[in-house]
């Protein structure tokens, strides 16, 4: 087999198995209660919204059909009496034991007092040392992974940073905002001062514009 198939062969089976064992907690931990969904004719939407008036609706037009999405009281109370039918393999109990471990197993870096903690996030850490060769191996499940060594950073909240690596590239993270958006280490900087904001704007795929203000 040609090296780089292998390695986009391997590249896949680490991508599913990281999905796998990022997002099966989530799965446990889900709300589970979930809307109910109809497409009718545009012209019994009326006597749909009389007949669930007292339950919260929402709207998608599709020209001729509407669609249409909200939730019932009897439903919420038919999950609750018939909980064992209807819990969708949710259990928070679940959930909950296994983001409690991942912040009792993240604690040790948190209190460590051989280096400087900048950000963690829930299995990252930067710090301003390198960790204890023991604590650090790419190929064993729960040790860490040395992602990035970094000559510049800015963490600005919770999944929002942008990193300069030793490299010279531009590494960032802003949660909702997908990557076709571009953003430069500058867009970051200009955030640290007081009431200042960004906007970026993409219509209908066209170029990409953006906006800092800043208070005088």
């Amino acid at each position: 087999m040609p090296i780089e198939i292998l390695n986009a062969w391997l590249h896949t089976l680490n991508l599913i198995a990281k999905l796998f064992i990022n997002s099966l907690y989530g799965r446990f931990g889900m709300l589970d209660s979930f809307p109910n969904i109809k497409i009718i004719n545009r012209n019994e939407l009326d006597d749909f919204i009389n007949e669930y008036i007292d339950d919260g609706i929402k709207t998608v037009d599709l020209g001729n059909k509407v669609k249409v999405i909200y939730r019932t009281h009897q439903s919420e109370v038919n999950i609750m009496i018939d909980g064992l039918k209807e819990t969708y393999n949710v259990s928070i109990a679940i959930a909950n034991a296994i983001t409690s471990n991942a912040r009792i197993h993240m604690s040790q870096f948190k209190t460590n007092s051989n280096f400087n903690l900048y950000y963690s996030d829930t299995d990252s850490i930067y710090i301003d040392s390198p960790l204890p060769k023991e604590l650090v191996n790419s190929k064993i499940l729960g040790k860490m992974k040395l992602e990035h060594v970094i000559n510049k950073a800015i963490f600005l909240a919770p999944k929002l940073y942008c990193l300069l690596t030793d490299e010279g590239k531009i590494v960032y993270k802003v949660k909702g905002l997908s990557h076709d958006i571009e953003l430069s280490i500058n867009d970051f900087e200009n955030l640290l001062y007081k009431d200042s904001f960004l906007e970026k704007f993409n219509l209908n795929e066209a170029k990409f514009q953006w906006r800092t203000h800043q208070s005088s």
